[in-house]
């Protein structure tokens, strides 16, 4: 069990440090390019923290499991909202802008209903998938136009750095963060195989939070140093990117029939979780996710592990 206890230990410690960087190259980026901290969180951050996903949903279509990438997507919005912003809510709250709560928040949630609408009949076709990646690429587009109504200085508190050091740590830190998230997963998997725990309680557990720890990681990360428009950016960009990319890939190669349950079940609550996380930014004057809301989310994710154990037990 020593090497399994060894790669744990390297990847948590290499997944804290690189979550630094990859952040910090994020904010510097963006800011030798000028583009807003939320545009950057809403685009390269996202894209980036996603690409995992994007990766399974290629290797399970090429392996004819397009229900699998289906899944995975949904999934990982499940986890993005009621888990990276809940635990990042419980450590840092995070105020939420005003644009984000009249524009990026609903333009989520407008493309999580289209998703709906497309699979409500159980079916993923080609036409479905067309559609939905023209919605991530309008999408992109409007993250653009939005921040052209943008006037804020925030970045002026991020340290000057030339762009191709910002880049070099973007790239960097996002490899390392992917790379230490596969380590640490590999080392919690095989301890808890060696102590007898099943393999179902496994894949819902260290797997399901295995696939989230980028995500996980780079949003603490970017609340923790007051990079709150990171963070927040970085969950709705990835649920756009995981619905008009990840969700599409298995349609654009053949029709997929969705198990009755996914939708019923899986895609309401990514639906639901989507809508609460935009009411809550309407309760509050400024809008804020705090930690009432952090344990919230937490807890209907706790339930929904819950739940998919019962089921699958």
């Amino acid at each position: 069990m020593l090497y399994p206890i060894i790669s744990l230990v390297i990847g948590l410690i290499v997944l804290v440090w690189s979550a630094d960087k990859f952040v910090f190259g994020a904010a510097s980026t963006a800011k030798n390019f000028g583009m807003s901290p939320l545009l950057i969180g809403l685009t390269i951050v996202s894209f980036g923290t996603s690409a995992p996903e994007i990766l399974v949903s290629i290797m399970a279509t090429l392996d004819d499991s397009g229900t699998l990438a289906i899944g995975n997507a949904i999934g990982s919005n499940i986890a993005n909202i009621a888990l990276v912003l809940g635990v990042t809510a419980l450590i840092a709250p995070l105020p939420v802008k005003e644009t984000v709560r009249r524009k990026e928040m609903p333009l989520m949630l407008a493309v999580t209903v289209i998703a709906g609408a497309l699979l409500f009949n159980l079916r993923l076709e080609l036409l479905d998938s067309i559609i939905l990646f023209a919605a991530l690429i309008i999408s992109l587009i409007l993250f653009a136009r939005f921040q052209q109504d943008m006037h804020e200085h925030e970045d002026d508190e991020i340290p000057a750095m030339s762009t191709a050091k910002s880049l070099f740590w973007l790239v960097l830190g996002l490899i390392l963060l992917v790379a230490s998230s596969k380590a640490l997963v590999w080392g919690a998997t095989e301890i808890a195989t060696a102590l007898g725990v099943s393999d179902l309680v496994i894949g819902l557990t260290i797997v399901a939070i295995g696939t989230s720890l980028p995500e996980l990681a780079a949003s603490v990360v970017s609340a923790l140093k007051g990079h709150h428009d990171i963070a927040i950016g970085n969950v709705i960009g990835s649920n756009i990117f995981n619905i008009g990319a990840v969700m599409t890939i298995p349609g654009l190669a053949a029709p997929v029939i969705l198990d009755g349950e996914v939708f019923s079940r899986d895609f309401m609550l990514m639906l639901a979780l989507s809508a609460l996380l935009l009411a809550f930014c309407f309760m509050r004057k400024p809008a804020a996710i705090k930690r009432v809301e952090g344990a919230v989310l937490l807890s209907i994710y706790s339930g929904y592990m819950l739940v998919l154990y019962l089921s699958a037990a």
